[in-house]
């Protein structure tokens, strides 16, 4: 192990022991651990107290500075999982950042959103299915799609290792006039 990873481990060890003991002299944080479902959930609870436990070995050290707002610097979620981040909110829009790594919808489920949403694939490739057409589409970084309100689809596949990192604007239908995106 090189002294980089051997001081990124310790970090890593650190943190958790700093998160433990804040659990230990906290009954509401302990609660909202054992109230997680798995590790992503885990994760989010340590970044909200300023802990950076979820990064992986061999993935670049992240600052955690509240000042630093860089799309790329999201650390990507385990095999098959994806992290999503309010980036802004407001009446009847949202924007969020979306990381999946290796990630797909599960078998016959469908997204039916009431929201617009506007699309980007930033980094990565996938393949995403609509109920009203008869193949996915492949999708590569720098594609973006308007998916109407409603419509049903779904991510069959994307990229593992890094990932995929996606730009998704949620619009509600009262604040639309933007039929022109519509495949």
């Amino acid at each position: 192990m090189a002294e980089e990873q051997l001081q990124q481990f310790l970090e890593k060890v650190a943190q958790l022991n700093q998160l433990v003991a804040l659990i230990e002299g906290n009954p509401q944080l302990r609660e909202r651990l054992s109230a997680c479902s798995n590790h992503l959930e885990v994760v989010a609870l340590a970044a909200d107290q300023g802990l950076q436990i979820g990064q992986r070995w061999g993935e670049p050290i992240l600052q955690t500075n509240a000042a630093v707002n860089n799309l790329w610097a999201s650390a990507a979620p385990p095999p098959g999982g994806e992290r999503v981040q309010l980036l802004l909110e407001g009446k009847g829009l949202r924007l969020e950042l979306i990381h999946s790594v290796a990630a797909s919808t599960p078998s016959g489920q469908w997204y039916n959103q009431p929201m617009g949403e506007w699309v980007a694939l930033l980094t990565g490739s996938a393949q995403l299915r609509f109920a009203d057409e008869p193949t996915a589409r492949n999708l590569g970084a720098g594609d973006w799609f308007w998916i109407a309100p409603h419509r049903c689809h779904r991510v069959e596949a994307c990229s593992g290792s890094s990932g995929c990192l996606w730009l998704t604007l949620f619009i509600e239908p009262k604040l639309m006039a933007i039929e022109q995106f519509n495949p």
